[in-house]
Parts: C-alpha cells; structure tokens; sequence
C-alpha cells in the first residue's frame, strides 16, 4: 500500500488524477476500521490530513460551506444555530473522540445507509462540491447516493466541501440504536420545516440501501399544514394528520432484516420517529423557536 500525503488541495487533486483508485484519507473514522478488519486494502491512500482549508467553514449566502473536514465536534459548538438538524446528527455520532477526527465528508465518501449525517442533509438540501483537476461540479444531495456504499462521483474526483443551506424553521433528528453511544443506527429520521416556503423535506437513514427522502410524506404534510390553515395558525397538530404523515414516511423505507434488527422493525421505528420529530419541530414552530431539541 502506497501512502500519498498532498501538501495542498492542487497537489492532492494531482495526485488524485494519477491515481484515480486512492481511496481519501482524513479522519479515517471509516477507512482504518476497513482496513483493520481486512475489508478492503487500496493500492493508495491519499491522506488530506495536510490541507487545512478542508477543516474551515464559513458562511456563503443562505447555505454554510463546510470543508470535508470540519469535525463533527465543531458542528456542534458552532453551527448549532445554523444547522441545527446536522448538529443534533453529529451529537449521535459514535464517542468523543470520533467526533473530534471525523467529518461529513467522510460520511459521503463512504455514502453507509447508517451513516448519521445523511438524514440531516438531505432533510437540509445540501449539496455536494466536487472536484477534480479538470475542474468544480456541484451534485444535489437528492442525486449524491446512487447504491449501497456508492455515490455520484467520479475516479478522479475528491470532496472539497458540502454546502448544507441554513434552517429557515425547525429542524429534528432521531435514531434507534442498540445503545445510547458507539452505536450504528437500526434506522434514523431527520425532518426540517421550511414555513415560508410551505414546505418540509425528510431524511431516512439505515433504512434502505441508499439514504432517502419520505416524499410523499413530505408532500402530505405541506399540503395538509397549508389546507388547514396551520402554518398561519400555528395551532397543534390533529392526530390523524400526525398518524398519516408517519405512515407514509415508514412506507418510504425499505429496510432488511440483519443484526441489528428486522424489517418489520425498522419500518414501525421509523413511523414512530417520524411522529416524534415531527411533534418537537412543530411545538418549536408553535413557540416562535428555531433550532432542534431531538434527542437520539
């Protein structure tokens, strides 16, 4: 195994160009545990841990550009307000320690069905900044995951940042695990309201074999919120509306039986993680409050 460590992004890109079969390097929360258990063994690895620019965000109109690297510990003390859905994402992630060495862009690099970050961002409408020696592509996060560990893009391609756009209302995440802490999620749920736009977006996670969006659950809730009058209102939210929305979102899914739980589960996890979130962004929404109070 052959270990390339760039100085500077123009020299990791070059060295990408060269090698389009180096498998990227910075917090290795993901690619060392590969490694370690013999899952995989890259002829290179092309180690970013240099290039400081990717451990840097900063504000970029109505979206926060976050470099791959911005640890999942930054998020959280700093970007709680902006992003609120991502942060509560990055409160689950794994120990300490894990927080403090890994970041998105590792999370789409892999692109795991399980992993934290996915649900928020496409409840967000992130996307992707991709580049290459031959130049920058944006790639929407709705078209980022394109199959079970793998996403949009190309051999010689490298993350240089996600812009996650920041929350204009509520936003909440949840997932179900085996435990409180260390733990990959049996299923996961994030939900961001957008009242000025009258619209809701979704995020399932560990559900199916990519992330996905609940759109029809999404499209039912805008268009029952708008119908009765409730984004003006501001009232509580009927039962039955409730109980449909989370239907749909479950229908969303399509999940598998394994180790860390069935089907069956999986889907009655995510009806009932849909209400909840639901519940907590909309009683924010209800209290004149931005940010999230999720819990994992």
């Amino acid at each position: 195994m052959e270990f390339l460590r760039p100085a500077t992004w123009q020299e990791a890109l070059a060295a990408k160009a060269e090698h389009p079969d180096a498998v990227p390097i910075a917090g290795g929360t993901d690619v060392m545990v590969e490694i370690n258990f013999d899952h995989r063994r890259p002829r290179h690895l092309l180690d970013l841990g240099r290039i400081g620019e990717l451990a840097e965000w900063e504000d970029a109109g109505d979206a926060v550009r976050l470099g791959a690297a911005v640890p999942y510990t930054r998020i959280i003390e700093r970007l709680g307000g902006r992003l609120p859905g991502l942060a509560q994402a990055a409160r689950t992630v794994a120990s300490p320690q894990i927080r403090n060495r890994g970041g998105v862009g590792g999370n789409l690099g892999t692109a795991s069905p399980a992993g934290d970050a996915h649900p928020a961002l496409l409840a967000a409408g992130a996307e992707v900044e991709a580049e290459s020696a031959h130049g920058t592509r944006m790639i929407p996060i709705d078209a980022f995951y394109t199959g079970v560990k793998r996403n949009a893009l190309r051999p010689e391609e490298l993350i240089r940042a996600v812009h996650v756009r920041r929350a204009t209302g509520p936003q909440s995440f949840s997932k179900v695990g085996t435990r409180n802490a260390m733990v990959i999620a049996v299923c996961a749920f994030a939900v961001a309201l957008h009242p000025a736009a009258r619209r809701v977006r979704t995020g399932i996670g560990s559900a199916a074999p990519t992330p996905v969006r609940a759109v029809a659950a999404e499209e039912f809730l805008a268009a029952a919120l708008d119908e009765a009058g409730l984004w003006e209102s501001r009232g509580p939210l009927p039962p039955s509306l409730a109980g449909r929305y989370a239907a749909l979102a479950a229908g969303a899914a399509n999940p598998i039986d394994d180790v860390r739980g069935t089907a069956a589960y999986r889907r009655h996890a995510l009806g009932v993680l849909a209400r909840r979130t639901l519940a907590w962004s909309w009683q924010q929404y209800r209290d004149g409050r931005e940010g999230s109070t999720a819990c994992g």
